[in-house]
């Protein structure tokens, strides 16, 4: 069964949820910049430049679900339900309002104080996300993002500010949230601006390479400051399968994996895996590394691996493989006939998981923390006001099912935390109709609603659970 000490908990990320976009201080993040789905959203994730100085109707984090007004309820609600955990991210701009000031925004780092004291009253541990696709707009401006490498000592900064000042309340960081999306959505991952760039695979790569020293970096001052901090990466992880059988699908299927693995490779392991440099060569790049940068990694390894896990993927070759591609929200893959599908594109796999873990605990041999999982669905109260998700109950159970298996196998896993316990604006399509939460929130696309919250069917379910240690998952 599970560790007496095993983490239940809960999952959230300050863009999707505070609102409160620029009170007390703050400044605006790449997230605050993202309009809703109508008004574009999708098209500039992918193509920013042409959205940055239009005023659309309606941005979903601007108010979000209003955590920074409401979180003392918030946190009873899921103290209430017995969690242990709570993962939530500092917002970078709410500390450093441009992201290069020399001093921390006091305001800003008060709600933090308030939040995370708030948290240890009820006996939950924090687990905090530094950076959790919120980078300051500022350094987007000025710098040009993670492209520059004068980003790298502002996030050393800003850091050292939080890892001294929560000394003692927060034992347990991750660096990046799903690092590996700065390859897929740039702008969301690293603020990066690629119109007109002569070579996009370069600017991506170098940022990421920052991003990854950057992690090095903080990694050691966290243990520097306190030698109880617990340090972690986060992948947006998910294994590839082959199409098929056929060699060309297999390969396929391992280089997919590797494109993913390279960042907790160098994060796990301390070095640009072998295969980096062909993936390099064809992809026409050549990074630059600064005197110092190889022993910063080797030294500075991570402590645990935190990832997402939602879906596995598919990868292959040849026309019939074209022909089965799907969205899988922000990442193509396939279509695996042996799989259901979500209305977003995302195929259900509790297997995948069981699979993913092992993969990943084969590789890095250290402890692995689930700090996203779920499904997003378009959850409708009754006439009395009930939401009966018994669809996410079921999810739930097939996955904690899995979880449970790749533990017998051996893999060391520090807690469970579902993603949106409390139903939030999402990242991708910045809605609110698509629901994760135990805690539903009357709060709709067009950014109407009271923002009430009210417990879900599976609300009492996951107290059962986390009552039973994972015992009763009926």
């Amino acid at each position: 069964m599970f560790p007496r000490d095993f983490m239940w908990g809960a999952a959230m990320a300050a863009n999707q949820c505070e609102g409160a976009y620029l009170e007390d201080g703050k400044g605006l993040s790449i997230a605050d910049l993202l309009p809703d789905a109508a008004g574009g959203r999708w098209d500039m994730l992918y193509h920013p430049e042409p959205y940055l100085d239009k005023k659309l109707p309606y941005y979903p984090s601007h108010e979000a679900i209003d955590f920074y007004h409401r979180y003392k309820e918030d946190i009873r609600m899921l103290a209430d339900m017995g969690i242990r955990a709570f993962r939530t991210s500092v917002s970078w701009p709410r500390i450093f309002p441009q992201g290069d000031e020399t001093e921390p925004n006091e305001s800003g780092l008060g709600f933090y104080d308030r939040l995370f004291e708030e948290c240890r009253r009820y006996g939950i541990e924090p687990v905090v996300t530094l950076c959790h696709f919120d980078t300051p707009y500022g350094l987007v401006r000025r710098y040009g993002g993670w492209k520059d490498r004068r980003v790298v000592d502002f996030y050393c900064r800003y850091c050292r500010v939080l890892f001294e000042r929560y000394k003692g309340l927060v034992r347990y960081w991750m660096t990046f949230n799903e690092i590996n999306m700065m390859t897929h959505i740039p702008f969301l991952g690293g603020g990066l601006l690629l119109d007109g760039e002569p070579n996009r695979a370069q600017a991506i790569y170098q940022a990421a390479h920052h991003q990854l020293v950057a992690s090095a970096a903080a990694t050691g001052i966290a243990h520097e400051v306190d030698g109880q901090n617990q340090v972690g990466c986060m992948l947006a992880a998910g294994s590839y399968y082959p199409y098929s059988c056929h060699p060309e699908d297999v390969m396929a299927a391992v280089e997919k994996n590797h494109e993913n693995y390279l960042f907790t490779d160098v994060q796990s392991r301390g070095a640009y895996p072998g295969y980096a440099g062909r993936l390099f060569e064809e992809k026409g790049l050549s990074l630059e590394m600064e005197p110092g940068d190889e022993a910063l990694l080797r030294e500075n390894t991570v402590d645990y691996i935190g990832f997402s896990y939602y879906s596995s993927r598919l990868a292959g070759t040849g026309e019939e493989a074209r022909k089965n591609r799907v969205d899988g929200n922000a990442v193509d893959t396939l279509r695996n006939p042996y799989l259901d599908i979500t209305p977003w594109g995302r195929q259900i796999d509790p297997v995948g998981l069981r699979i993913t873990m092992n993969d990943l605990y084969d590789r890095y041999q250290k402890p692995l923390f689930v700090v996203e999982n779920g499904l997003g669905c378009e959850d409708k109260p009754e006439a009395d006001g009930t939401v009966c998700d018994g669809y996410r109950i079921d999810y739930m159970r097939d996955h904690i099912v899995q979880m449970r298996g790749a533990m017998r196998d051996g893999v060391p896993c520090l807690g469970y935390l579902p993603w949106g316990t409390i139903d939030l604006i999402s990242a991708g399509g910045g809605e609110m109709k698509k629901r994760y939460g135990f805690i539903y929130v009357d709060k709709h696309n067009d950014g109407t609603g009271t923002l009430e919250r009210r417990k879900k069917k599976s609300y009492d379910w996951y107290r059962k659970v986390i009552a039973s240690g994972g015992a009763d998952l009926e």
